[in-house]
């Protein structure tokens, strides 16, 4: 064999049930060979090339996100980020100096806001105003799901008070009805998004490269990208004609409120579109929204009377739309996140006819759940696609961040039950939601084994006992993410004639702790046998 690329390293996980090998030959982009270094003679030729990451180098078949947002994720972490601000003090310092480091007229835009900067204060525009300067701008909270938008973003925007929107979005205003600058959801948001100067798409195209490079630095070789807008192809298009994705992308079509039966059926013709990395296969859509701005569906109002409502206005148009991509063959993913949103969708799923050996459906976040719905979910066969460091990372074991403050002792403990579901048999998915969390699948393996961040010890866990094993956390990055989108017999696992597509660490994922995986080198990443990183 003249292999296009042979990869060693002192231990290699197939995660075959067979498998076991400390070499991989590639070929033509696949999986051509596995074995150990006495094999390497007899598949090089004049044109091999033999990485060796040696001895200490633990190779995996390429991670897999199971929720990223590749086009708007690089559109939203345009600006200052705010991850880092915990006051309103901060929030204006932070804004002050990027707008002393942008030319004339141009927008202010930030992302990565918390609630409990303002703590006991309602948002207001008028807290911000002074630091940017009566600029246009907008701010963007953590979970992408509302903004606050300036005097001069509003009037630009012409919004001057409340409106109605098919997906229940609100422009939240005060008791005179004045616009606070508060955005809650995607229909409020889009009315002073839909304003900021676009870039050219050239431009974009590099920059969403850039993102996905960064992924691929990681170790990830591919994602579900949880969006498909208008002029998503063009930018992949764009980026494969000047070589190739980085990471291979399937792609999920948002489906909103209001579009009926002749905008679903635009939306079945999209599935199969591709292009050399990316591809159509499936829809995503919305139930309910964030628990943070009181948008999720919860069975009972939260601590500030709000959560209460789906967002599709009238639920039942919802369901008839799952029932139209299911009875098509055609895969969905339901963003929901309080209690009453994952119990409707699995209603939804059972009455469409779903179930095991059926169309792969699954719904994402899955953040507060009764034990009843784990039932349902393992009964239905529905894929469970989660973040762990959404806990990790925004919730504190004490209860005092905003999420568990408004849902409550009883639902909070309920949060994120990834052991629960594991063990009743439901398909878990594990990924980031990039650009809410972290895309680095160190953090997130480590974050799912310990209820905490990695590498910082002294953090009290959230829910210790909804912890998962290595195995199980590996798994969702791997086989099971691609059983979801009915790659298994190509991909998640090393074995000849599947996609040449893993990664190499310097710390086993399987044996070396928690902490020090989170902590440990990107050795290498290989995505259909082309090397688009190596440390």
């Amino acid at each position: 064999m003249d292999a296009d690329l042979v990869v060693v390293a002192g231990t290699m996980h197939t995660l075959e049930a067979d498998g076991s090998a400390t070499a991989v030959a590639v070929k033509d982009g696949l999986v051509a060979g596995l074995g150990d270094r006495k094999q390497i003679s007899g598949w090089s030729g004049p044109h091999t090339r033999v990485l060796d990451l040696g001895p200490a180098a633990t190779v995996t078949p390429g991670l897999t996100d199971g929720h990223v947002h590749p086009v708007m994720g690089t559109r939203m972490t345009e600006g200052v980020s705010l991850l880092g601000v915990r006051s309103v003090s901060g929030l204006r310092a932070a804004l002050a100096e990027h707008v002393a480091s942008l030319p004339e007229g141009a927008w202010v835009l930030a992302w990565g806001l918390q609630p409990q900067v303002f703590g006991d204060s309602e948002p207001h525009y008028e807290l911000v105003e002074t630091a940017v300067g009566g600029r246009p701008t907008v701010i963007r909270y953590f979970d992408g799901h509302a903004a606050l938008a300036s005097r001069a973003a509003l009037e630009r925007a012409g919004v001057d008070g409340p409106r109605e929107f098919a997906d229940n979005s609100t422009i939240v205003c005060d008791a005179a009805g004045r616009p606070t600058g508060v955005l809650c959801e995607g229909g409020a948001m889009s009315t002073v998004l839909g304003v900021i100067p676009e870039r050219p798409a050239q431009e974009e195209a590099v920059r969403v490269r850039e993102s996905l490079l960064g992924m691929a630095r990681s170790g990830i070789t591919s994602a579900h990208a949880m969006e498909f807008f208008d002029g998503s192809d063009e930018i992949y298009r764009a980026i494969e004609a000047d070589g190739s994705l980085p990471v291979r992308l399937r792609c999920f079509a948002w489906c909103m409120p209001g579009g009926g039966p002749e905008q679903w059926q635009k939306l079945v013709d999209l599935q199969g579109e591709r292009g050399r990395r990316w591809s159509m296969g499936g829809v995503k859509l919305f139930i309910d929204g964030t628990v943070d701005h009181g948008t999720a569906w919860l069975h009972t109002p939260d601590a500030r009377g709000t959560s209460v409502e789906p967002a599709w206005p009238d639920p039942e148009e919802y369901r008839a739309a799952v029932a139209f991509f299911h009875a098509r063959g055609v895969a969905t993913a339901t963003h929901a996140i309080g209690d009453r949103a994952v119990e409707y969708a699995l209603e939804v799923l059972e009455a469409a006819g779903a179930g095991p050996g059926g169309v792969r459906h699954r719904i994402e976040h899955v953040e507060t759940l009764r034990t009843e719905a784990i039932k349902q979910f393992a009964t239905l066969g529905v894929i469970a696609s989660m973040q762990p460091t959404h806990c990790t990372d925004y919730v504190q074991a004490d209860g005092s961040d905003n999420w568990s403050v408004r849902l409550g002792p009883e639902r909070a403990a309920r949060g994120w039950r990834l052991a629960d579901l594991n063990t009743a048999g439901v398909p878990l998915v594990l990924g980031s939601d990039w650009p809410i969390a972290d895309h680095d699948p160190r953090g997130i393996l480590a974050a799912a084994q310990l209820r905490r961040p990695g590498a910082l010890p002294t953090r009290t866990p959230v829910s210790p006992g909804q912890a998962i094993d290595a195995r199980t956390a590996l798994a969702g990055y791997t086989t099971r993410s691609a059983w979801a989108v009915g790659e298994e017999n190509i991909a998640g696992s090393l074995a000849v004639g599947k996609r040449a597509d893993l990664a190499a660490f310097s710390a086993d994922p399987l044996r070396s702790s928690p902490d020090e995986l989170a902590e440990c080198a990107v050795l290498a990443t290989v995505v259909g046998g082309e090397v688009v990183h190596e440390a």
